[in-house]
């Protein structure tokens, strides 16, 4: 199975301090096989990433409480759980992949489906962590070790959705650390209030967020990157992979990859043959579809992004409700939860 699934309730610093336990036994061995760690290593003590630590402080104290509590539960210094969460704001190429897909459906409900890509370590791995926080929503989200949910897929009890797709910007400026800015998304009550969030804060980083909620009928893609952000309300159906495609940001210096360019032409032509009808089986064949020398599902040992599908979920969201099925290379669900409901 592709994760495990775990409940977590308390406050900021003991929700932090569970998922760094959750993390603990396999963190050093996931680090030492790890060329993103490696590749971060000489970043180590720079005063650009003092300066990355001082923006999320000032920004988001909230979650900064989380990631000293998941330093805590790691038994690892908070400098280098920071210096973990913005791999992919000092790298320009790190092992986070996905593809995220999109419709509206003719009887009104939402559809959001997601494949996350990442280290092939990964797989069997990681976790789907069920968050009871004090102060917030609480969400559901996929859970890798050692890092702060929401960068992957997740939604939370106000019914707000968030999928992430890497984004290989070439540039660098200071500001909140991408990571902990989709952490903090899942605090968000209303669509809106998301959209505020990432269009207000400065990103140091790239992220492709797919966006919707129980309480609205949008679904919306963003492109947040340095220095600017770009927001795509989704008519009818819509594919993403892990780079730039808005008229906006496009084209901005950014790293496509042979496989992102594959996965971004090969859901355009299978999303474009969706009709009003369409709806989840549509989506998930679309998320398993195997075609090409660089297919959608990646398994392959020889990736040559080195990532491989960790897990796919679909959300089916609806007036007031918010339903995850999350699949393992698989054509059957391991699990099926009401994301609004009372965990119990």
């Amino acid at each position: 199975m592709a994760y495990k699934y775990v409940r977590i309730a308390g406050n900021r610093r003991q929700v932090g301090v569970a998922l760094g336990k959750l993390a603990r036994p396999i963190m050093a061995a996931y680090l030492d096989q790890s060329g993103a760690w490696e590749a971060l290593r000489p970043w180590r003590g720079h005063p650009y990433v003092d300066e990355l630590a001082q923006q999320a402080q000032a920004a988001l104290p909230q979650v900064w409480e989380e990631l000293e509590g998941m330093a805590e539960g790691l038994r690892m210094p908070v400098k280098d759980v920071l210096l973990w969460h913005c791999r992919g704001d000092l790298l320009h190429s790190t092992t986070d992949g996905c593809t995220s897909v999109a419709l509206k459906a003719a009887d009104g409900s939402r559809w959001i489906g997601h494949n996350e890509d990442g280290d092939p370590y990964l797989h069997g791995r990681c976790h789907l962590v069920d968050v009871a926080l004090e102060g917030a929503p609480g969400y559901l989200s996929f859970y890798y070790p050692g890092s702060l949910p929401g960068h992957t897929f997740g939604a939370n009890r106000a019914g707000l959705v968030q999928t992430i797709n890497n984004l290989r910007t070439r540039q660098r400026h200071p500001g909140v650390p991408r990571m902990l800015l989709a952490r903090a998304v899942l605090d968000c009550a209303t669509l809106d209030e998301a959209l505020d969030l990432l269009r207000g804060l400065p990103h140091s980083g790239g992220f492709h967020h797919t966006l919707a909620a129980a309480t609205d009928p949008r679904i919306v893609s963003a492109e947040v990157t340095p220095g600017s952000v770009s927001f795509l309300e989704i008519g009818r159906r819509y594919g993403h992979a892990n780079h730039m495609v808005h008229v906006e940001t496009r084209g901005q210096p950014q790293i496509i990859t042979d496989s992102s360019r594959a996965r971004q032409n090969r859901i355009e032509g299978l999303v474009d043959g969706w009709s009003a009808d369409s709806g989840s089986a549509d989506m998930l064949a679309a998320l398993l579809d195997t075609e090409g020398a660089l297919p959608i599902l990646r398994t392959a040992r020889d990736d040559p992004d080195d990532e491989n599908t960790l897990a796919t979920a679909i959300f089916e969201i609806r007036d007031g409700e918010v339903v995850l099925r999350v699949y393992d290379r698989k054509t059957r669900a391991d699990i099926a939860l009401d994301v609004m409901s009372d965990p119990g």
